[in-house]
């Protein structure tokens, strides 16, 4: 009968190990600014089916909410910039808040809410000290109404900032120590979060760092493994040699609380990943080996020569494609997800347990058609130029960037390009593949080498227009309506259901700039 038992546990524990999450110290950041969001019921399922516990939210979108209420996923809840002053200027504005967007999903929905993550960087330098006066109130005001609420032991509060809110003189982690004309303020938001039991949540891309130093050791930017030769540019700091960019940084951080009395800080890693498009280092191949690396270290609960343990909790950005982000970082800010704009397998990353990832499930897609230049159209018709530039307005062209995915397409496939993500953000609405009759459409799919013609989730299907009820002071603006393609005769169409993404002048001349060469270089050759 013993044996029995000893058996029968083994078993269960078997199969409880099976359906367990993959790392505790693992999340991801749900962003939702797509023109043809995935499902928020599908996006919690996937994130079940791959065994991911942890989900971060910039702010509180009733779908997304509802979705993850009794999934067993821990939710980091974000309160935007523009948010603060309102929630900074009084409890009263911080209780309405908290009602509204924590205590009524905790307890009509069983959301598992646990961080409340108030502001997103908002010390940025680029901000110019925009939100410096109202960040603190703010985070204070949120406490209290949590605290007023009942739910401060269960929701702790915490603020995201970008890594560049400390520094080092000496270009050495032990040299340390946060910026000069914030010191004091970082010191009282780091002394109110350890009273009140909070982390402190800082943002770490390495990418970045790449991005805006072309003399970058490359190596130094990923995670050295078993596979990889050491970087050729290790960073000695005293008797500690940093062979990657992400513990340099992370340690910076940790000499910094250290030297101003917080030695024991809790630290969240709150975004940290790598862009697959957009930019000639950001592709497929570099992707997989940072996000790989990344993972392996989370599963191993691995920290760092500073701080070994405990490990950061790290929220992965992102988890899927958002091709409505505004591009003025850059092209690849709309192509950090692990998942396509569709929940779609970018590259497999092992997540440990001899488990990989799975794609979204139930998807369902526009007609399979897509719009392309037609065959009997002229590269040089005076058309042509103002028709992508129009476009790429109104869609998302960054693909067609130097060095991304689609960089190498000729001119005619360039134009099919543009036309064809237009006529796709648009939901295929009859007139949105005209352009002056340069377009038509097809059954064929245009796709080649590395570069995807998309066609995009019909969310027409999945669920009815939402219509969000009064919330969240203040409120977003309305989309606006999709027109018709250029050289349509007929009036316009009702609104789509899709957000409209904020076109990127710098990105657009650049493109035009190309495809103008193009045109050139073909007609003259041609001659």
């Amino acid at each position: 009968m013993n044996l029995q038992y000893f058996l029968w546990s083994l078993g269960l524990l078997q199969v409880l190990s099976n359906c367990a999450f993959i790392a505790e110290g693992l999340g991801w950041n749900w962003g939702t600014r797509a023109t043809h969001p995935l499902p928020p019921d599908i996006v919690v399922q996937l994130l079940k089916d791959n065994g991911f516990n942890k989900v971060k939210l910039f702010e509180a979108e009733p779908d997304a909410l509802k979705a993850l209420g009794n999934s067993g996923i821990q939710v980091m809840l974000g309160i935007p910039n523009d948010f603060l002053a309102p929630l900074a200027s009084s409890v009263q504005a911080a209780e309405d808040w908290v009602q509204q967007n924590v205590s009524s999903f905790v307890s009509a929905n069983g959301v598992d809410i646990r961080y409340v993550a108030v502001g997103n960087e908002p010390f940025l330098g680029a901000y110019k000290n925009t939100f410096s006066d109202v960040t603190f109130p703010a985070l204070k005001n949120i406490q209290a109404a949590l605290i007023n609420a009942g739910l401060a032991k269960q929701v702790k509060v915490t603020v995201p900032l970008n890594a560049d809110v400390y520094q080092s003189e000496s270009n050495l982690p032990s040299g340390g120590d946060f910026r000069s004309d914030i010191h004091t303020l970082m010191v009282s938001i780091i002394k109110f979060l350890s009273d009140n039991g909070g982390p402190l949540t800082i943002n770490i891309y390495p990418f970045l760092s790449l991005y805006a130093d072309p003399d970058f050791p490359i190596d130094f930017a990923f995670f050295p493994n078993s596979t990889t030769s050491p970087t050729s540019h290790p960073l000695v700091d005293g008797s500690i040699t940093y062979t990657n960019v992400f513990e340099a940084n992370y340690d910076t951080l940790i000499w910094a609380l250290e030297k101003n009395g917080f030695p024991s800080m809790p630290v969240i890693v709150g975004e940290i990943g790598w862009p697959t498009d957009g930019d000639p280092n950001a592709n497929l191949i570099n992707a997989h080996r940072f996000n790989q690396g990344l993972i392996d270290r989370i599963v191993q609960n691995y920290g760092t020569p500073k701080r070994p343990s405990p490990a950061p909790e790290v929220y992965l950005f992102g988890l899927i494609d958002e091709d409505a982000k505004s591009v003025l970082p850059g092209n690849f800010e709309r192509h950090w997800g692990v998942f396509y704009y569709d929940g779609t397998i970018k590259y497999n990353v092992n997540l440990g347990r001899g488990r990989t990832m799975v794609p979204a499930k139930d998807v369902q897609y526009l007609a399979r058609q897509w719009c392309v230049l037609s065959p009997n159209a002229s590269i040089v018709d005076p058309n042509m130029v103002p028709d992508i530039n129009y476009a790429c307005t109104y869609a998302d062209c960054t693909s067609l960037g130097y060095g991304s995915s689609c960089g190498g397409l000729d001119v005619r496939s360039n134009a099919s390009y543009a036309f064809n993500m237009y006529y796709q953000t648009a939901n295929q609405q009859k007139g949105s593949c005209e352009f002056h009759n340069l377009a038509v459409t097809t059954n064929v799919d245009p796709s080649q080498n590395t570069c995807r013609f998309e066609i995009m989730i019909d969310v027409g299907k999945h669920v009815s227009p939402r219509s969000p009820p009064p919330r969240r002071t203040p409120s977003p603006p309305s989309p606006p309506t999709y027109p018709r393609s250029p050289g349509t005769t007929t009036t316009t169409p009702s609104s789509s259901s899709a957000a409209t993404p904020n076109p990127n002048s710098v990105m657009f001349f650049c493109l035009l700039v190309s495809v103008i060469w193009k045109i050139t270089a073909t007609h003259t050759y041609a001659g």
